[in-house]
């Protein structure tokens, strides 16, 4: 992620120097690391904050590394390694849309190099919507004016516009689709449905088995599919002093799907932050900040398209978002950072929201 670090990686002068002659290979002269710091955010890779002097002049870059876990998303298509899967769209990205994505350095497979793949890019600076503590609850978002508030989200949805208009086919990006049967959204449901199997266990969860089957049985018909973010948010941009987008981010959950797919998840996104993470109700939004309603009307407008069977995306954004939950749980309780008799894989705010909505859509 494209973020300023908020705190220091311990001092690894080996580690400083193996980073500064990769970067001296791929800039063409030497680089010096100065410094070395973590990111405000982040699970599906290790992120690494470089301070660097490259002729001279300071430069900041971020390093992206895979980590040893397995990977939070369920595989998509030929490609494993998240990180290449992050890197590769944003290539694609950078030469086939005026999506903005940060300066790329390059891709390194070679596990010689920092013990796993990794690549690097430009550091962007600029202002990220978190999630922690929920941006509509305080920081940068709560304290701009109402048109800034208006901005920074309808400007976020102009670059999901933008991701749904590339030519897949053409960026190269054909690795991305289903290795077994077509791209779409039955597809969709149950690779997420075999997935949330698998991370449950023997455990239940029948609100996630209701929504899915709900979302299984109102399948929209002949949805055209495209390039998908997988998640697309308002958190996942960096926006600059004029609110808005200077660098979009984290590709790796990326797929050829439906493009409603990914408005689903970013008006759940919404719905999550505004209602379930900090208890706003909605007529509570800061003057500015748009509706679900005003904000799905603006990606009507500018992408061009006409989305359809909303209610169905939202609720299989709900269901992705709770299986994502439990299999970052998971891996907490792997490292042995999370008893595993926790209860947390279903008392959350993704889970409070798939509850929520299938009230709301599917009772």
């Amino acid at each position: 992620m494209c973020a300023v670090p908020s705190s220091d990686v311990d001092d690894d002068p080996a580690l400083r120097a193996t980073i500064g002659a990769w970067l001296g290979d791929h800039l063409g002269g030497p680089v010096t690391v100065t410094g070395l710091g973590r990111p405000r955010s982040g699970y599906s890779a290790e992120t690494v904050v470089l301070d660097t002097t490259v002729g001279g002049s300071a430069q900041r870059f971020v390093l992206r590394k895979q980590t040893p876990d397995p990977p939070i998303y369920p595989r998509q298509g030929a490609v494993a390694t998240e990180v290449e899967i992050q890197y590769r769209v944003m290539e694609a990205l950078a030469a086939h849309s005026d999506v903005p994505v940060a300066p790329l350095v390059g891709y390194e497979a070679d596990t010689g190099v920092l013990g796993a793949p990794f690549f690097v890019m430009g550091h962007v600076e600029g202002e990220v919507p978190v999630e922690s503590p929920p941006y509509p609850s305080e920081g940068f978002f709560v304290d701009a004016a109402p048109d800034e508030r208006r901005s920074l989200i309808l400007s976020g949805l102009e670059v999901l516009a933008a991701v749904h208009r590339v030519d897949w086919r053409a960026a190269g990006l054909d690795w991305l689709a289903p290795v077994d049967g077509a791209p779409g959204t039955a597809q969709q449901v149950e690779l997420w449905r075999a997935y949330g199997e698998q991370e449950l266990g023997d455990r239940r969860f029948p609100e996630l088995d209701d929504a899915f089957a709900w979302v299984a049985a109102h399948l929209p018909a002949a949805e055209p599919v495209g390039l998908c973010w997988g998640d697309g948010r308002p958190g996942n941009v960096i926006f600059g002093p004029d609110f808005r987008p200077r660098c979009a981010t984290d590709f790796e959950a990326a797929s050829i799907a439906s493009p409603d797919q990914d408005l689903g998840w970013w008006l759940m996104f919404d719905r999550t932050m505004h209602e379930h993470a900090f208890g706003y109700e909605r007529a509570d939004r800061p003057d500015g900040d748009p509706s679900r309603d005003e904000q799905a009307a603006h990606y009507t407008e500018v992408s061009g398209r006409d989305p359809q069977h909303l209610d169905v995306h939202e609720l299989f954004a709900a269901a992705r978002y709770a299986v994502i939950v439990v299999r970052v749980m998971n891996r907490l309780v792997d490292r042995g950072d999370m008893p595993a008799d926790h209860t947390i894989w279903r008392e959350n705010p993704a889970a409070n929201c798939l509850l929520a909505l299938i009230e709301e859509v599917a009772r």
